[in-house]
């Protein structure tokens, strides 16, 4: 499992080096992608495709050859293997196969991209690439969307628009993004704006919808610089809860609840649960 640049070749590892330069056999997400910086290295390697559509059937073989004692590298276009990219099935089946993996690390987008974003939250989920479909991107992020934590996800440009259209709805308190774009690359962008005004800012610069992009939507300021009143807080659940209660399952109560008190709407469905009999 082998990182590399994710545009700039420079900030490939001499350790990466070494491994690309020794190793038996070289699967690559794209062979004519990985080709170039072979190339640039002068890396004379066997280079063999693995790709989401036949991973599972390239498994067995590659497993087959670990166990005659060759020496395989698994790199991805650009970042690291099995992160949002191929990788996972293969490693899954050399691990059943009691055979050792042993990670090179290196580039990674969702990494890069946190270190530039000035985050106002301590933790982040990565969700790697959202649906598709709209009405299964919107189910997502309902799902996500009372996280204490920034949300990271990866996009391609020409959905950009809608999914951070969704976003906007999904997170309706004022929040930032953080826009990153071509990261390493000539025309890097790694820009943070409001989230409500983010399709105005992509007006603006309609040349960031090129290139794949890392959306991150951080938690709102107040979050994390705002110590919580426990005491507080149960008041002001003690008096909304046996309404909402009365008038609404506990799903749709904890929602009200979370829009009118800031809380986690997890937390509050919790508490509804405690008062269960």
């Amino acid at each position: 499992m082998l990182a590399t640049p994710l545009g700039n070749l420079r900030d490939i590892t001499l350790r990466a080096l070494d491994i690309l330069g020794s190793a038996d056999l070289i699967l690559a997400e794209d062979t004519r992608v990985s080709a170039k910086l072979l190339a640039h290295y002068g890396i004379k390697a066997s280079l063999r495709a693995l790709h989401e559509h036949n991973e599972r059937k390239s498994a067995d073989a590659v497993v087959g050859l670990l166990q005659q004692g060759h020496s395989i590298a698994l790199i991805s276009d650009a970042g690291t293997p099995a992160v949002s990219d191929p990788g996972a099935r293969l490693v899954a089946a050399v691990r059943a196969a009691a055979l050792p993996v042993v990670p090179i690390p290196g580039p990674c987008a969702l990494i890069a991209a946190v270190s530039a974003a000035g985050l106002n939250a301590e933790h982040f989920y990565f969700a790697g690439f959202l649906p598709v479909q709209s009405k299964a991107r919107r189910a997502q992020l309902e799902t996500l969307r009372t996280l204490d934590a920034a949300l990271i996800v990866y996009e391609a440009p020409h959905r950009v628009r809608h999914t951070i259209g969704d976003l906007v709805q999904a997170f309706p308190e004022p929040r930032d993004l953080v826009i990153a774009r071509e990261l390493t690359k000539a025309f890097e962008t790694v820009e943070r704006v409001p989230l409500a005004d983010a399709i105005v800012w992509l007006d603006a610069h309609p040349d960031t919808e090129r290139g794949e992009l890392v959306l991150i939507v951080d938690t709102p300021a107040t979050t994390q610089k705002t110590p919580r009143d426990t005491a507080s807080d149960d008041a002001t659940l003690a008096r909304w809860l046996p309404a909402l209660l009365e008038e609404l399952p506990p799903a749709r109560a904890a929602r009200v609840a979370a829009l009118a008190t800031g809380l986690p709407r997890s937390e509050i469905y919790d508490k509804i649960k405690e008062r269960k009999p």
